[in-house]
């Protein structure tokens, strides 16, 4: 009997450390940040995880310098469907709304909203004119098939045992304890497999992640979805720009539509990439550049308000990630041309601090920026490091330090032109996004230290790269100076304590190519644009 007590402390054991990696919800159920460009105000949402239910959310928001004061309207909404009608009767109802009063000063604005469930939802934001709708999951606690087999397994040899004492006593024939003791080590033998195999099983289908999200998938994944390994991958989307009214220097709303690009319906299931839904990027006439996060207003729907300077064409692009279909960079096909609105005509003037340069020193808002990029050759990879400030006080945007957009390569003129930037970018054979390989909290950063490249963490670093080569997403370490600060988001706007930019990029041909920088210091984002020339490679003709 000794031996059977230390076989099941054994195998209790076993289970314990086995077992742990066969949660439910091992990604899911973490803080979610969203940036928006609502209105005239760039703001960061940041939605706190749910810890019980019925519980709080809690919802911070972070704004700009230059925002303006004001309230917004906030509100819950359960979205999920489910095969019980009870379940789903109070979808699409708002069951929960608080406000959240803006203060002209730059920081961290909250509010709690009320969740009595888990499941899909939205997070309705109302400032007055337009609302926002942000998608979000609210995890269930679900018991995996493993752990359920590993706890009957024990509570049966626990019980089994009990009854093998009481015959072993009562019993006058020995033998008749045999029969429920061989059933105590039957059920201990299947807890013990079972705690083995629990980790080297799939998880199941991240619902909101890889599946779209039910409130019966979320409530229980291991129920409704098998742990499977199939691909989750869905087709491209087709990007529509509706029509633009507004003149230059006049104030309009872009609106843009996101179809599935094999049954032409709306696609609903953009996901939350690099902290936002949609990153927009607008590039003018001039070489002005606008990094937007447009609103989403239905399924399948998004806008954006404008209030583009120039006249002339403007090259539009936009990225994001599809559920199960990984991240796409989708290029609108027209772009947009705006009608001049003021009577005398002309080539629009752009501001000095806006024209490109090479690198070196200036300043770009008041704030001293020194950019090195040596040895720019096509088909090598580059490193671009650019210091902002004197002191290292950048702050995380988009959970990077740093972002940089590439387009070329271009005619030398085109990429010069106060006229003709925006037609040159729409037919540009790269556009690229890439991100800091991480923050440098001493101010200093080496090629060869913990955040260079031979160091830097396979998910870091992000690529974008659309030409006519396929589009292709490689890694090499954005985050790997922004330590987590609360449990496992990673530092927010708040922080200010990272040093240079520094981007590792292989431009693939040769050319004169238009770079922009982005960085948040003092709570307002800086872009830097820059001109840089990359050489051929060498014996190349």
């Amino acid at each position: 009997m000794a031996r059977v007590v230390v076989a099941v402390l054994c195998a209790l054991g076993l289970s314990v450390g086995a077992g742990s990696s066969a949660g439910a919800d091992s990604t899911a159920g973490g803080d979610l940040k969203v940036a928006q460009t609502l209105g005239d105000r760039d703001l960061t949402f940041m939605l706190r995880r749910v810890t019980g239910l019925p519980g709080p959310l809690h919802v911070d928001v972070f704004t700009h310098r230059g925002t303006a004061a004001g309230t917004l309207r906030l509100g819950t909404v359960p979205t999920g469907a489910s095969h019980d009608r009870a379940a789903g009767s109070s979808a699409g109802t708002t069951t929960s709304s608080a406000s959240v009063r803006l203060g002209s000063t730059p920081g961290s604005y909250s509010a709690a909203l009320d969740i009595d469930r888990a499941g899909p939802w939205e997070l309705v934001v109302d400032d007055g004119s337009r609302t926002a709708r942000i998608p979000f999951v609210v995890p269930g606690q679900a018991t995996s098939p493993p752990e359920l087999t590993v706890f009957g397994g024990f509570v049966t040899a626990g019980v089994l045992m009990l009854v093998t004492l009481f015959v072993a006593v009562r019993a006058r024939r020995g033998a008749w304890a045999l029969v429920p003791a061989g059933g105590v080590v039957a059920a201990l033998a299947t807890a013990v497999t079972a705690a083995l195999l629990s980790a080297s099983l799939p998880m199941p289908p991240e619902p909101g992640g890889q599946v779209d999200a039910t409130n019966d998938n979320v409530a229980d994944p291991y129920a409704v979805v098998r742990p499977v390994t199939n691909d989750y991958s869905r087709p491209p989307v087709s990007l529509e720009t509706g029509r633009y009214p507004a003149r230059a220097a006049e104030r309009g709303t872009l609106r843009l539509s996101v179809h599935d690009g094999s049954t032409g319906l709306p696609a609903d299931d953009l996901v939350v990439h690099d902290g936002a839904l949609m990153h927009l990027l607008v590039i003018g006439p001039t070489g002005e550049l606008w990094h937007l996060h447009p609103i989403r207003t239905a399924p399948g729907s998004y806008e954006v308000q404008l209030r583009l300077p120039a006249a002339g064409h403007y090259a539009v692009s936009a990225e994001f990630a599809r559920r199960g279909g990984g991240i796409q960079q989708v290029r609108s096909a027209t772009g947009l041309t705006v009608a001049d609105g003021s009577a005398r005509g002309g080539d629009p003037a752009l501001p000095a601090e806006l024209a490109p340069r090479g690198p070196g020193e200036r300043t770009v808002d008041g704030v001293p920026v020194r950019l090195s990029a040596p040895s720019l050759t096509a088909g090598a990879a580059s490193t671009l490091t650019a210091r902002v400030g004197d002191t290292p006080t950048l702050q995380p945007w988009l959970g990077m330090v740093g972002h940089m957009i590439v387009v070329g390569p271009l005619d030398k003129a085109d990429a010069t032109s106060p006229a003709r930037m925006g037609r040159a970018a729409q037919g540009a054979p790269v556009w690229a996004h890439a991100h800091s390989m991480g923050g440098d909290m001493s101010g200093h950063m080496s090629g060869h230290s913990a955040h260079g490249m031979e160091d830097a963490p396979a998910h870091d670093m992000a690529v974008m790269d659309h030409g006519d080569e396929p589009s292709a997403r490689t890694s090499a370490g954005s985050m790997s100076g922004l330590m987590p600060l609360n449990g496992d988001s990673p530092a927010d706007e708040t922080v200010a304590a990272y040093g240079p930019d520094s981007f590792v990029y292989t431009f693939s041909r040769p050319g004169y190519y238009r770079v922009w920088i982005q960085a948040e210091r003092d709570s307002a984002v800086l872009t830097m644009p820059y001109l840089l020339h990359v050489s051929p490679a060498r014996g190349a003709k």
